[in-house]
């Protein structure tokens, strides 16, 4: 679990999000190689703990998806090379839970791996 720590931009507090892979997505994590496991756990260390339900460059909301593993809409989906790491938030509680991590052939859609 990655913990809630650091201060906000301009002095302000603001309490990061806490990442919780799921067993699933774990299992699916250590069955891939660790070179690009690190750089996974390093996407997610920088891009989910902070503003998670912001669409940026390698983060968007998935439009009515229909995945073979179990989330609470709405489903995010965030690009880590050819990796693509499936999460929902809990914004209530500061939680981003981490459903799946899939590798995305290329020409494939992203509904072809869910």
């Amino acid at each position: 679990m990655i913990t809630r720590e650091g201060l906000g931009v301009n002095g302000g507090m603001e309490v990061p999000f806490s990442v919780e892979i799921m067993p699933s997505a774990l299992g699916e994590l250590k069955a891939i190689h660790v070179f690009y496991r690190r750089q996974i756990a390093q996407a997610i260390r920088e891009q989910l703990v902070h503003q998670p339900t912001v669409a940026a460059r390698n983060r968007k909301l998935l439009a009515a998806p229909r995945p073979s593993f179990e989330c609470e809409p709405p489903l995010w989906e965030l690009r880590v090379g050819s990796y693509r790491v499936f999460y929902d938030v809990d914004e209530v509680a500061q939680l981003v839970f981490v459903r799946a991590v899939r590798e995305k052939p290329p020409h494939a859609d992203t509904e072809d791996i869910l």
